[in-house]
């Protein structure tokens, strides 16, 4: 698989039924490797290990229901009150982050009202702060890490 813009991780790996399959420590499963989960994985690793985000407040590749249509999103990040604090839209390494791009994330979070975005193709990253109040968003170099509330 293709070297990505973050860390370097490890991960188990076995063969299933002649494709190759990564463990998903969020889901606790075995998934086939293809190119946008060699990004997921990646990123889950970068959210626990770089941004501290504690696993029980992440989830993985659930559905969601935008009007009447049935969507899933890759990875969502939940607050400890149980609000959402982040979503991230993954790509595969050969698409390009487009307007498109954020266009989906952005339907998705209609529903959800995260505090935080994030896009990648794991080559690039793109972070966001949503104002609710002010109906903007501005775009961060980074995104903050996990702060334990009190």
């Amino acid at each position: 698989m293709q070297k990505l813009n973050f860390p370097n991780y490890s991960f188990r790996f076995k063969n299933s039924e002649n494709k190759i399959a990564a463990f998903d420590e969020i889901r606790k499963k075995f998934v086939i490797l293809t190119p946008e989960e060699w990004v997921r994985i990646h990123t889950v690793q970068f959210l626990i290990h770089v941004k501290h985000f504690p696993k029980s407040l992440i989830n993985v590749e659930r559905q969601l229901k935008l009007g009447k249509l049935i969507k899933r999103y890759d990875v969502v990040v939940y607050n400890s009150n149980g609000g959402i604090h982040l979503i991230v839209e993954c790509k595969a390494p050969s698409i390009e982050i487009t307007q498109a791009t954020f266009d989906q994330i952005a339907r998705y979070n209609m529903s959800l009202k995260a505090e935080y975005l994030m896009v990648t193709n794991g080559l690039d990253h793109f972070f966001c702060q949503l104002d609710y109040v002010q109906e903007k968003y501005r775009f961060l170099k980074e995104l903050p890490p996990f702060l334990r509330e009190k």
